[in-house]
C-alpha cells in the first residue's frame, strides 16, 4: 500500500533520504535554490516551492498518510544568546503553533523536529537526539550518531564535504543560507538519514499503521 508523506522545510531531505520504496513524498521548501537542490536529490518526489507553515494548516490534518515538520531553528538556538550576536530576535513562534495543531488536529503519523533551544520548551518533547528536539504522535527510542570533530564549525568548502560523506547526501551545488558564506550549513541542518527511519519505523509502528 501506498503512503502520502508531507517534508515541510523540506531543506535537503536528510528525514527523507532512507525512507522505503512505497512511501510517496510531497516536499515543501520555500528556498528556490535549495528546492532545486532537493530535486535533484530525490527527482520522484512533487517539491513545491513555498510556505511549509501554510501548507502544513491547508493540507497536513486531511490529505496525507504521515507528516515531517523541521521548521527554521535559528531563533531557538543557543547561538542567539552567543556574545557575537547584537541583534536580538523574538523565537518564532510557528514552532509551537505547529506543535499544537498537530497534537489536536493530524490524525496520522507525525513528527516536529527543532534544534535544543536556549530556553526550557514551551511543550515537553518526546524525545532529545543529540542537539534535536523532537515532537511526535507516538513515542520513539533513537540513539544519536556520532558527528564528525568540528561539526559546528565546518564553514568551508572541505567542511561540506565531510558532512556529505557523514550523512550520505552528496550534491555539487553550494547553497548558502541567511545570507551567510557558509557552505555546509544546510547540511548541519539536517537530521541523520539513519536517525529519519528509525523514528519513521517505530512512530508508524506505534501509531498502529503498517509499515
Amino acid at each position: 500500500m501506498r503512503l502520502r508523506y508531507l517534508n515541510l522545510y523540506a531543506g535537503i531531505g536528510g528525514n527523507r533520504a532512507l525512507l522505503p520504496a512505497h512511501v510517496d513524498v510531497v516536499a515543501v521548501e520555500l528556498n528556490p535554490r535549495v528546492a532545486d537542490v532537493y530535486g535533484e536529490l530525490y527527482p520522484d518526489d512533487e517539491v513545491v516551492v513555498g510556505d511549509a507553515h501554510a501548507y502544513l494548516l491547508e493540507h497536513g490534518a486531511d490529505d496525507f498518510d504521515w507528516v515531517w515538520s523541521s521548521p527554521p531553528c535559528q531563533s531557538h538556538s543557543r547561538m542567539m544568546k552567543a556574545t557575537r550576536h547584537r541583534l536580538r530576535r523574538y523565537p518564532d513562534m510557528a514552532l509551537y503553533q505547529e506543535i499544537l495543531f498537530c497534537q489536536h488536529f493530524v490524525k496520522v503519523p507525525w513528527v516536529v523536529e527543532n534544534v535544543a533551544p536556549y530556553y526550557e520548551p514551551l511543550v515537553a518533547p518526546r524525545q532529545r537526539v543529540g542537539r534535536h528536539l523532537f515532537w511526535s504522535s507516538a513515542p520513539f527510542e533513537v540513539e544519536d550518531i556520532k558527528r564528525p570533530a568540528g561539526f559546528i564549525n565546518q564553514a568551508t568548502l572541505a567542511g561540506k564535504e565531510v558532512l556529505m560523506d557523514w550523512l550520505g547526501i552528496h550534491f555539487e551545488q553550494n547553497v548558502y543560507l541567511d545570507g551567510n558564506h557558509c557552505p555546509a550549513q544546510i547540511l548541519r541542518n539536517a537530521v541523520h538519514p539513519r536517525i529519519g527511519r528509525r523514528i519513521f519505523d517505530q512512530v508508524t509502528a506505534g501509531d498502529g499503521y503498517a509499515r
